[in-house]
This record gives structure tokens, C-alpha cells and sequence, in this order.
């Protein structure tokens, strides 16, 4: 199976494939012509690295499922390592979730103090996405006064 096909296959690309193999995720031979070809069994391994990226883990995580990524990832009990690096993953998400609620938090009160300031707040709502206010002779936003 040539590149292009396993990428049909898997749906992923190209050049996510080129970057599993240099991260030594999945490997392939190469054709006498140079193309690269790879097993029908690259399509499971393949699927298996997507479903634990799409799951919230790193390529670096999933290098530690190596030895299990020809089999079936999902359906197999979780070994403690895995659930282990699971758990760190999920505390990295945690706080960065929290740093960016934070920071929304900041920017909507600071807002909301500017607004107040100029009078143009009464009737708005906080966090309304793409809503530039209309300013009589304005031609587009400008964040300066």
C-alpha cells in the first residue's frame, strides 16, 4: 500500500504519515522505484495513533503504546501505564483550561470596565463573538480611541 492510499485508508495525510514514521510510530519499505510502501496492518496501527491523538494524548504519549498499537487500542483493558500517562495528560488539559478561562475571565472584566468608561456598554453582552460597535464615520475597528 502506497502512501497515498494508506492516508485515504486511515483519514489522515501524507505528511502525518512521513511525521508518525520519524517520530518511529509506524515504519514502511521502500519500492525499488524509492516509493514508500507499507503492510495492510500500517492501516490499524495508523487508526490506533488517531484514536489516542484524537483521545487528548501527544505523539510523544503514544510512543508509549508502541507494543500495543497492532492491536485493538480501544477495546483492550488499560495497562497502570497507560492510565497513568492518561491521568498526566489530563491534568495538563485541566490547567491549561483553567489558564484560559482565567484569562477570558480578565479580558470580559476589563471590557466591561472599558465599556462602562466610554458608555457604549449598556446594552451589550460580554463575550459576543464578531460584534464590532457601530461608531458613526468609522470604517472598520480600531482598538485605540
Amino acid at each position: 500500500m502506497r502512501i497515498g492510499e494508506l492516508a485515504r485508508a486511515t483519514g489522515t495525510t501524507a505528511r502525518a504519515l512521513r511525521h508518525y514514521e520519524q517520530q518511529g510510530l509506524i515504519s514502511s519499505t521502500r519500492a525499488p522505484n524509492g516509493y514508500r510502501e507499507d503492510d495492510e496492518g500500517a492501516a490499524v496501527r495508523v487508526r490506533n495513533i488517531r484514536h489516542l491523538l484524537d483521545a487528548g494524548l501527544t505523539l510523544e504519549d503514544v510512543a508509549a503504546f508502541s507494543a500495543c498499537l497492532d492491536g485493538d487500542v480501544a477495546g483492550a483493558p488499560p495497562s497502570e501505564r497507560g492510565l497513568e500517562i492518561a491521568r498526566g495528560r489530563l491534568a495538563v488539559l485541566d490547567a491549561r483550561i483553567a489558564a484560559q478561562t482565567a484569562a477570558r475571565d480578565r479580558l470580559a472584566a476589563a471590557l466591561l470596565r472599558a465599556e462602562r468608561r466610554s458608555g457604549g456598554g449598556r446594552n451589550r453582552r460580554i463575550g459576543q463573538r464578531g460584534r464590532v460597535p457601530d461608531t458613526p464615520g468609522a470604517t472598520g475597528p480600531t482598538p485605540c480611541a
